[in-house]
């Protein structure tokens, strides 16, 4: 490939899709933004851009919708899962969505910059434990999901399922808040419901719950 990689960015805050751009600025021709499902679509599919930097958790479908519509219309155009979320489940329905790659957003600007370089030149690009659960996952049988299902953890909405692992972790409120860009109050009311639908009363119980599932 020649010339600079044309990326397109899928994250519904737009704070952090400001940040990227300017990270990526230098490095890359970030060729679109959007932050929800159909916007995604539409605009993948105006910009055609080579590589599309995709959240997980998004409204109106997640962004394994977006790399499933993309791929059947625009095989050539690649995704890399860009998420703050690590859980195996997440990791999984992405790829098995058509994402080529799955990093975290604790990356730094060098790692995203060669990642995104990796997976426009056709490479699969994951971080050594990422890349363990999707080895673990095909391994079974690559016509069949892995079996990630929980009904308990199904319960819970996406964004209840990301504050679930950051509190038991050990993430404050004010720092859940600032990793997710929502208000702590917010970060109030989504650990007061994942504790009422998991029948928990504390992040005690919340963090030893999601231990026993090695979600952490």
């Amino acid at each position: 490939m020649t010339g600079r990689v044309r990326v397109f960015l899928v994250d519904d805050h737009t704070l952090f899709r400001a940040g990227v751009r300017a990270e990526l600025a230098e490095s890359v021709e970030v060729v679109g933004e959007a932050g929800d499902v159909a916007e995604a679509i539409a605009g993948i599919e105006a910009s055609r851009p080579d590589v599309v930097l995709l959240d997980v958790h998004l409204p109106g479908g997640g962004g394994a919708a977006v790399a499933a519509a993309v791929r059947e219309r625009r095989p050539e155009v690649r995704f890399l899962a860009l998420s703050v979320s690590d859980a195996a489940e997440d990791v999984i329905a992405v790829i098995r969505a058509g994402a080529r790659g799955y990093v975290t957003k604790t990356i730094d600007r060098a790692g995203l910059v060669d990642a995104i370089a990796r997976v426009a030149a056709g490479d699969a690009v994951f971080s050594p434990r990422l890349a363990g659960f999707v080895l673990d996952a095909f391994a079974h049988d690559p016509g069949e999901a892995p079996a990630v299902a929980d009904p308990e953890l199904d319960s819970l909405t996406p964004r209840e399922q990301e504050v679930l692992r950051l509190i038991a972790r050990g993430y404050t409120y004010k720092e859940l808040a600032r990793q997710l860009v929502i208000s702590v109050k917010t970060v109030e009311t989504h650990v007061s419901s994942v504790l009422r639908k998991l029948q928990l009363s504390s992040r005690h119980e919340l963090t030893r719950w999601a231990n026993d599932r090695r979600l952490l």
